[in-house]
């Protein structure tokens, strides 16, 4: 690891080592740009992964929340995918099951276009108020709640929540550079009685890091966690952990806690630290290797006269497409979303095509940025006519 130290703002005690860095990366990933020269263009920023050997987090050490942008023109939403949307109602599902969640009052902080608190209050019964930037009012809901309110701005102490029963924070904590001041302005400005409920959604890192997962190493993720340092972040913030879970093929790291009654809880069992400390002390010697294996798959289709596209355009896309330094070698970039059609990829301009375009591109090699959605698009190619070989992440 590196020599350059950085206090970590998840614990507040450990220092940051260094241990990987990507140069020049687009500072967004899901913004709608309108043209290739626009895309080509875009504000860049660099990525400095510093680990914390005393609670195990890890952060983009250079982050810098100046250069992000979470606007209406911010397009994240998977809800156009069968896979997700079924994960997507099971989870509010069982989250309502598991918690009584019928006619209470439910928070969601980064809400996003609001699907989700949308359907686990429909669902429930529930009252519901959430808070995101990006919200569009206009926008389409599959399913729709009754007494659901929004706030288009990103939660803070300034808003004060009174009488919350449960609290959802899904895929928004991996974007919050002060992690620990977070869930403190949570823990404060949220109220909730002793039983309500805290649950956080985020990428596990584990994976990422055992895997070399490079395509989910992008800049508006400056924080990572793992079941043992999100664990440690939530007792640190006078949370009480009650369940803990990796869904969706090993990719989301689920936390549940209660309020309890404020005092410090014991700390947790650091065993987990030795083992993610050697992975990511090994990560840049694997993730070298694992990155020019694919730079030379897309090299060798291109010598073979092949014509490759990939398959998601949102974040993953574009690390996978910066990371490896690919623009005309690619043809196009599939996306199933039709708010995020016609638009262009940060970095590398690649434009962003309907699947029903491939009949007219012909792929030969089709690179899915997310195994999960593999049997998916097969049915689609299928569907199609199109017949190319497919590769997932």
């Amino acid at each position: 690891m590196g020599n350059n130290s950085h206090p970590c703002p998840a614990c507040n005690s450990g220092d940051m080592e260094v241990f990987y860095r990507v140069a020049s990366v687009p500072s967004n990933s899901c913004l709608l740009l309108e043209s290739e020269e626009e895309a080509r263009s875009y504000s860049r920023g660099s990525i400095d992964l510093g680990f914390c050997s005393a609670c195990g987090f890890i952060s983009n050490t250079s982050f810098n929340e100046k250069l992000t942008e979470y606007s209406g023109r911010y397009e994240e939403t998977q809800g156009f995918s069968p896979t997700f949307r079924a994960f997507h109602e099971n989870l509010a599902n069982e989250l309502i099951e598991r918690h009584g969640l019928n006619g209470k009052s439910v928070v969601e902080i980064g809400c996003g276009k609001g699907e989700f608190l949308h359907l686990i209050c429909a669902l429930g019964d529930n009252d519901g108020l959430g808070f995101d930037p990006a919200y569009i009012d206009e926008r389409d809901q599959p399913v729709r709640g009754e007494r659901v309110k929004f706030v288009k701005d990103f939660f803070s102490d300034k808003y004060e929540v009174e009488d919350a029963d449960f609290v959802a924070c899904k895929m928004t904590l991996e974007h919050i550079p002060q992690a620990r001041n977070f869930m403190t302005s949570i823990r404060e400005s949220v109220h909730g009685q002793s039983d309500s409920v805290v649950f956080i959604q985020v990428p596990e890192s584990n994976r990422i890091f055992e895997e070399c997962a490079f395509e989910d190493i992008y800049y508006e993720h400056c924080s990572y966690f793992t079941p043992d340092s999100l664990g440690r972040l939530f007792e640190a913030s006078s949370f009480s952990v009650t369940r803990t879970d990796i869904e969706y093929d090993g990719q989301y790291l689920t936390v549940e806690a209660t309020y309890g009654n404020g005092e410090q809880v014991a700390s947790r069992d650091h065993g987990g630290l030795a083992t993610m400390r050697d992975l990511v002390s090994s990560f840049p010697t694997r993730v070298s290797a694992k990155i020019n294996e694919w730079r030379e798959t897309i090299d060798d289709r291109i010598k073979k006269g092949q014509k490759v596209v990939l398959w998601g355009s949102g974040s993953k896309g574009v690390s996978f497409l910066t990371t490896l330094g690919l623009e005309s070698e690619i043809e196009a970039v599939v996306d199933i979303n039709p708010n995020r059609q016609g638009y262009f990829m940060a970095g590398t301009g690649q434009k962003i095509v309907a699947p029903e375009d491939l009949k007219e591109i012909n792929p030969d090699f089709v690179v899915v940025m997310n195994r999960i959605y593999t049997d998916e698009i097969r049915e689609v190619l299928d569907g199609l006519g199109v017949e190319a070989e497919l590769a997932a992440l």
